[in-house]
């Protein structure tokens, strides 16, 4: 199987942020020449940090074992360091100096800068130079304009005046962010690498820049990394790249290290992989600062300094103080907010401000015909939801259909390639579109809201059994497995899992069973997301007994392999059925009919319900999709792949996972954006798999209505269920309801709006969407005989 070129963490709230506003990127960027509150010098192996937590915030460093205070004793705003000294600009900006941090032991200041007319903002010093952008407090013509000082073959400071954003400097060169156009200009003595660097950077528009030895790295204007310059050493060979992954960056002279922004972890790449090392495992960072061959980073844990790489060979974590996670400022930080502990931090002078990556300006008017403006409007509650869904998912909808289309050509999947049976589907989303419109005329109308179910209600099993004791799989061998598989055939692979491939198999015994196996190269990520996805799966699976869950079967662990073992399901899973190019033609598919699709979301709804109200202790899914619906032979479906999984809260509604996980289309934006997880999230994935049963899309469409353009099944769908056309939208290949359906489907719509609401709060549970599909399916069988929806749009629950 080729490597999905998205994340098993969807983009999804990252995307929304962008489209709806470029971020607000801080001027605080690291690399081997930025500024920071920590610096590094190469050539001595000297770490430095600026005191937190004290009314003088001094710079402290430390080199060869021991720490050695910088005078003059004052506060500082940021340092940045070099190959033999390092520069620090002191509070309000109107002055830097600079440190020989080589030859000196006692660190003598060299002031190098004053004024207080014309501050500096961003410095940036690379091997042997220093440069600052200047903000003149009288005149805007100076604002952005750098200086540079100190080099080996004099000062080359960039001309033409031009103005930057940001500025980072490497080996002889640095390079910065044009203010009014968003491109990269680059200068310095090593003029060869400047003009190849910006040349190569021409016609990209970036959000801001990072330098190393002999390449930069940025984030372009669509949220994607962007590396360019010398790769001899595989600087530039991002290991993943979605938008928006990377907040920080830190380069050094032959390798990259990252921030990813959900959850502050780094990860490194380039130097012959000495970077990736297990120090900064389970850690997560402030930010990074490189020198030439090795990495420091500020642990958000403590606000200590860990360091790594192969020129840095004392302890990793540095004996420094408290060292500050930003720049302390004068201003109020109404923008963005208040770092947390502030104030302490800041020895109760100044304020640190929270980083804006997800700034979000919302316009106050909806202009037609732009489905992704949000409105203000005064509206009623309900009205106000959905647009709130439809609007801001309708602003990611382009960017994430390219990508799915963009991955559909890529694996050959849109010209009608053979598609391997999928028992149990890898983490991606396919784009594409599918289906039209019904021709349909008549009208679903009354507008319902759902009414929370009583706590009887939510206390009642409804079907299945369960066990608080986990029952021990069976154990196989390897080779008990191979023979089943017949060697691991390519002929009995049906699928991809959460960390490996699934296979057809017939054990001895004469037991049809599907055995997904894990990746085996350690040097790949899939190996450590498969150990991490088989211990959670044999947990779960293990002690977990529902008829509306996937049973696992058994497992095997021999040396470096994974595999674990699961009933068949012989009719594959529900996303195949609804897309899949040999079933969308289809008309006579079992699951054409309404009655058929709404007892399977119901299975689905019966078997998430269960690990959210009766497995002890409750579990979320993280990964609810159609493909991960699956059908047995008697058309039964199952929640399957249980490898994202985590424990719910037992005292609190909500935790943070380390990252956040899921698929494009179906991720919770709540979710990806705040990493607040909830069993909504999976409320949310339910709502978009009842929007694909009830209109045979996908998660990720080409809407036909606006030229092809891609879009998700939440903005296409949800307009037209708040506006009573529910059947504009209908799969045509069920055809329209029947009288005694026609308030069934109905109701599984507006379940399906109210569960993609944006805020997880305004949800519903599910308990309350397996109450109203139980009555949608009695709607469906009782042939006329049934109740009928309120007048005051309350939708009540089936009786027993």
């Amino acid at each position: 199987m080729k490597k999905s070129p998205f994340p098993s963490s969807s983009v999804f709230f990252s995307i929304i942020c962008f489209f709806i506003t470029f971020p607000s990127f801080s001027h605080f960027i690291h690399a081997l020449g930025s500024g920071s509150t920590i610096a590094v010098v190469s050539g001595s192996a000297t770490v430095c940090g600026i005191r937190a937590a004290e009314s003088t915030r001094s710079v402290i460093c430390h080199r060869g074992g021991r720490m050695i205070s910088v005078q003059p004793n004052v506060s500082f705003s940021s340092i940045s360091g070099g190959e033999s000294f390092f520069c620090g600009v002191r509070d309000s900006g109107y002055a830097f100096l600079c440190w020989d941090a080589v030859n000196s032991s006692l660190f003598d200041p060299q002031r190098v800068y004053n004024n207080r007319s014309v501050v500096v903002q961003n410095l940036a010093v690379g091997d042997n130079q220093v440069c600052a952008t200047l903000n003149d407090t009288n005149s805007l013509n100076v604002t952005g304009a750098v200086m540079c000082w100190r080099g080996d073959d004099g000062v080359r400071s960039p001309t033409g005046g031009d103005q930057f954003e940001s500025i980072s400097c490497g080996f002889g060169f640095c390079c910065g962010v044009l203010m009014d156009v968003a491109r990269i200009r680059c200068w310095g003595s090593n003029s060869i690498v400047a003009s190849e660097i910006e040349s190569e950077f021409r016609n990209i528009s970036m959000l801001n820049v990072w330098v190393g030895g002999s390449h930069a790295c940025g984030v372009n204007s669509t949220g994607f990394l962007v590396c360019k310059g010398d790769n001899l050493s595989g600087q530039l060979d991002i290991p993943s790249n979605y938008a928006l992954e990377y907040s920080q960056m830190a380069l050094g002279a032959n390798h990259s290290c990252a921030i990813r922004q959900m959850n502050q972890s780094v990860v490194c790449w380039g130097g012959g992989g000495q970077y990736e090392v297990n120090v900064t495992e389970g850690v997560f960072f402030e930010s990074i600062v490189s020198g030439s061959n090795f990495t420091c980073g500020l642990t958000a844990s403590n606000f200590s300094v860990i360091c790594w790489g192969p020129g840095w060979s004392g302890e990793s974590r540095i004996n420094l103080p408290e060292t500050l996670p930003g720049p302390c400022v004068k201003s109020s930080c109404t923008k963005c907010g208040l770092y947390a502990d502030s104030q302490r931090l800041c020895g109760g002078s100044g304020n640190i401000c929270k980083r804006c990556e997800f700034n979000v300006t919302i316009p106050t008017t909806l202009s037609p015909p732009s489905p992704s403006v949000l409105p203000r409007p005064r509206r009623s509650k309900t009205q106000t939801t959905g647009l709130l869904v439809f609007a801001v998912v309708g602003s990611v909808g382009s960017f994430a259909g390219i990508c799915s289309v963009i991955y559909c050509l890529w694996t050959g999947t849109c010209f009608g390639k053979k598609k391997v049976h999928n028992s149990v589907q890898p983490t991606i989303t396919r784009g594409g579109s599918n289906g039209g419109t019904t021709s349909n005329t008549s009208i679903l109308s009354r507008s319902s809201t759902i009414r929370r179910q009583s706590s009887r209600a939510m206390r009642r099993q409804r079907s299945g059994t369960s066990s608080k004791h986990a029952d021990r799989a069976e154990e196989f061998s390897l080779a008990e497995l191979a023979a089943a598989t017949n060697g691991f055939s390519l002929e009995n692979r049906i699928g991809g899992g959460s960390f490996g491939v699934v296979y057809r198999g017939k054990l001895a015994d004469g037991r049809e069973v599907a055995i997904k196996r894990g990746e085996t190269d350690r040097k790949t990520k899939k190996f450590q997301e498969k150990e991490s996805a088989f211990e959670s799966e044999l947990a779960f699976l293990s002690r977990l007994h529902h008829k509306h869950l996937v049973r696992l079967v058994g497992y095997c662990e021999d040396g470096d392999e994974r595999l674990l073992v699961y009933e068949y399901m012989k009719n594959g899973a529900l996303y195949d059925h609804l897309h899949d190019k040999n079933n969308v033609e289809k008309s006579s598919s079992v699951i054409n009919s309404w009655k058929m699709r709404i007892k399977i979301a119901l299975d689905a709804a019966r078997g998430i319900e269960y690990l959210h109200n009766y497995a002890v202790p409750p579990i979320i899914h993280r990964d609810i999709k159609s493909s991960n619906i699956l059908l047995d032979t008697n058309w039964t479906a199952k929640v399957s792949d249980l490898g994202l999984s985590l424990l719910g809260p037992e005292s609190e509604g909500h935790y943070r996972p380390m990252k956040a996980a899921g698929t494009v289309g179906y991720i919770d934006p709540e979710y990806y954006g705040l990493n607040v997880l909830t069993a909504k999230s999976d409320v949310y994935g339910l709502g978009v798999v009842l929007l694909e049963l009830l209109t045979g899309k996908r998660a990720i469409i080409a809407d036909e209505e606006n030229a092809g353009t891609p879009t998700s099944i939440v903005e296409f769908a949800i307009p037209k269920i708040m506006l009573n056309e529910l059947v504009k939208i209908l799969d045509p290949r069920v055809g329209s309801p029947e009288l005694h359906e026609t308030e069934a489907v109905e109701l599984v719509a507006y379940t399906a709006m109210h569960s993609v609401n944006l805020e997880g709060k305004d949800r519903p549970t599910m308990t309350d969407i397996v109450a109203n599909l139980e009555r949608a399916l009695s709607l469906c069988v009782s042939n006329g005989s049934h109740g009928r929806i309120s007048s005051s749009g309350t939708i009540s629950m089936a009786s027993d």
